[in-house]
């Protein structure tokens, strides 16, 4: 099962190459529309099991405006700012900033659920901080990367957001991860299309790109999405965070590799403090595995 669910982190990781590839023909808010669309056509054929169809027929009118809103944060601003932001910045950059995600969820959660992050929490949060100043410092960026981080920032509080909104909707205990997930991204990504077409329209796409883009949609994100939760039902939360954090050092070899960015020495020290701390930040005594991963 450690071998799958690293398999599974193999192809998110690759996403971002992919993405920064398509992004050369693809308007980003546009290319993040049709990805997580055509997933949703992937995936809706899984609404079919009986047990799925039951839920469905119980679902509360009441809880649609909380599902809608989850959709439209977690897909639409969420994954709309990640790939402005890949437009915009390497791709280590973002995977980098992703993963302040984590530590802005401990945050929130402890002023609007009363979770209290723990003292090893707290150790991890200090970690990531370090290693993050260790990575950009001293700053030089270009007004693009000013814009890019800002837009990444953005970003990362609306995946903060849409975490806290799914946790609260996952303690009503009512409906399944699946079926909060599929409700979200159904109507996140039409959302986002129409955003993406409205503001910048569609231009002509490639035969290798759209192959790239049904790639994306059905194996890196519908088969990633089911194989995942699979490998959750035998791993521990603490290896699964263990292998999540090995993705930002995947994505830095990747990216080598296909699209020659480079990190230094003094940027791959600051890497890896940042996925200790990560790792850190995401135990928490009693914590639930989570079903999907959001940032990929």
């Amino acid at each position: 099962m450690i071998l799958q669910a690293l398999f599974v982190t193999f192809l998110w990781s690759t996403s971002f190459i992919i993405i920064k590839l398509g992004l050369k023909e693809i308007p980003p808010l546009t290319f993040a529309g049709l990805r997580y669309f055509l997933a949703f056509i992937f995936l809706l054929p899984l609404l079919l099991r009986k047990k799925y169809i039951d839920e469905l027929k119980k679902l509360n009118r009441k809880e649609y405006p909380k599902l809608i809103l989850y959709g439209f944060v977690f897909i639409a601003l969420t994954q709309g700012a990640q790939f402005a932001g890949l437009s915009l910045l390497p791709s280590v950059v973002v995977s980098l900033m992703l993963n302040f995600s984590p530590l802005v969820v401990a945050l929130m959660g402890y002023f609007l659920l009363t979770e209290k992050p723990t003292s090893i929490q707290w150790v991890g949060a200090c970690l990531f901080i370090c290693g993050v100043l260790v990575y950009f410092l001293p700053v030089s960026l270009s007004s693009n990367e000013i814009l890019g981080l800002a837009i990444m920032m953005f970003g990362i509080l609306a995946n903060a957001g849409s975490s806290i909104l799914g946790r609260e909707i996952n303690r009503k205990k009512i409906l399944s991860p699946f079926i909060i997930t599929i409700i979200g991204l159904g109507f996140g990504s039409i959302c986002l299309l129409a955003a993406g077409i409205f503001l910048q329209g569609i231009s002509t796409i490639s035969l290798i790109n759209i192959f790239l883009l049904v790639w994306m949609a059905g194996v890196n994100t519908a088969y990633a999405f089911t194989l995942w939760n699979k490998t959750l039902r035998s791993l521990t939360a603490i290896e699964s965070s263990i292998i999540n954090g090995t993705m930002l050092i995947q994505i830095g070899v990747l990216a080598w590799i296909f699209l020659g960015e480079t990190i230094t020495f003094k940027e791959s020290i600051g890497m890896m403090i940042a996925i200790v701390g990560v790792i850190l930040v995401q135990l928490k005594p009693g914590m639930k595995k989570s079903g999907f991963n959001k940032n990929y």
